[in-house]
């Protein structure tokens, strides 16, 4: 039993199975460590171990450490401080103060992303317009859910507005994952919380990607196809790109390419954080066409990218030292860190790599999180769903 406690937060590692007077023995001292300060939103994650436990688990949180609004999901690791508990059984659970807040919680389904219709469905649906909300924060079932889908909508509900979180992790093999809300527990669907009042949501968004040659721009596309870059055949401009790059880059980036395309052209230019990282699944040399994993348009810039482990760490230290620069003053009272299941120690031959890194450049960080089957944030003035991506959500003082 783990506990770490600030001014604005408390967190929690229960590393264990189920136990419910220890369970309860652990929420009270969670609590007990916030005693001058009103409870505004919990969150949690527990691992598989417990699925058949959960809504006791969450009713014993609710209870014992006081949390008005409880919300969270299932995965196969945990993300508390600067600490990274992967593939051991366990809860993780943050209690957060967010002073001025206006916090409400929502659970949505593969139903309602059929029959949403626009819009002004989700206001009616969440009963949050766009002038009311600074943010969601949104946990998801990735098997029986249309995230895509409903991140589309959802953007058109309420970009530019940053939507942050990430899709459940769980029982794989039985394509089993959890989602929670207060006492509530359910296998499919997702659960989002909107921050508004006096909080903010400020993002990290690390793909794991470090940028490569030139700033370019398609000059021809269809579907998922670059024909041109340039007025130039898109496999030689590729070529020369890598052709270009020093020796150790070449081994490093060797089956670890990938393009970045630009969502917001409306810049003088472009840095880390600007691109949306996607596959690059091929190229003719013939023809000279690249097969890309999204739907590029002409007129788009575009450069390619590197991904390593190496390339990863650069990525989240450049995004960590832009977000302390742009929060400034403003206080930032916690955080929740949704890391891929392809990261952690198994590509960075390293414990606790992304946790740590947060604690080195924002901490002393109240943190919670999980690993994910995919991650959300904004990139540019939309959001969209990531792989291999960490995806830092920030609660903020509202300037």
């Amino acid at each position: 039993m783990r506990i770490e406690s600030t001014e604005f937060a408390v967190t929690g590692h229960w590393n264990g199975g189920w136990d419910e007077r220890g369970l309860q023995a652990w929420a009270e001292a969670l609590r007990a460590k916030c005693p001058g300060s009103p409870v505004s939103l919990g969150l949690v994650f527990l691992t598989p171990q417990l699925f058949s436990q959960a809504a006791q688990v969450l009713e014993i949180l609710r209870v014992h450490a006081r949390i008005p609004l409880l919300v969270g999901c299932s995965s196969t690791s945990l993300i508390i401080g600067g600490q990274e508990v992967e593939d051991e059984p366990g809860i993780v659970a943050g209690l957060y103060h967010l002073p001025g807040a206006d916090l409400k919680g929502f659970y949505f389904s593969q139903a309602q992303i059929e029959e949403a219709n626009g819009p002004a469905y989700w206001h009616q649906a969440t009963g949050i317009a766009v002038d009311q909300t600074n943010g969601w924060l949104v946990f998801a079932d990735p098997f029986h859910l249309d995230s895509e889908r409903w991140l589309t909508g959802w953007n058109e509900a309420y970009a530019p507005l940053p939507i942050l979180g990430g899709l459940a992790s769980g029982d794989a093999q039985e394509q089993q994952t959890q989602v929670y809300l207060n006492g509530q527990v359910w296998d499919e669907g997702g659960v989002a919380v909107s921050v508004g009042g006096a909080v903010r949501m400020a993002s990290v968004i690390s793909q794991g990607c470090t940028p490569i040659g030139e700033t370019w721009t398609i000059t021809k596309a269809e579907g998922n196809l670059i024909h041109e870059i340039g007025n130039r055949p898109a496999y030689q401009v590729l070529v020369e790109t890598f052709n270009g790059l020093p020796r150790e880059q070449q081994k490093r980036a060797q089956g670890n390419l990938f393009v970045g395309l630009v969502i917001n052209e409306y810049q003088d230019e472009f840095h880390r954080g600007d691109f949306l990282v996607r596959n690059l699944l091929g190229g003719d040399p013939v023809s000279g066409i690249l097969a890309v994993g999204a739907r590029p348009r002409a007129g788009q810039s575009l450069r390619f990218q590197c991904r390593d482990a190496t390339a990863a760490t650069e990525d989240m230290v450049a995004l960590l030292r832009r977000a302390r620069e742009q929060t400034g003053e403003a206080r930032v009272y916690g955080g929740c860190l949704c890391c891929c299941n392809g990261r952690g120690r198994r590509f960075f031959k390293q414990p606790n790599h992304d946790a740590a890194l947060a604690q080195d450049h924002l901490g002393p960080l109240p943190l919670t999180g999980f690993f994910c089957n995919g991650e959300i944030g904004p990139v540019g003035d939309r959001n969209f769903l990531h792989g291999y991506t960490a995806s830092l959500a920030l609660f903020v003082q509202k300037s």
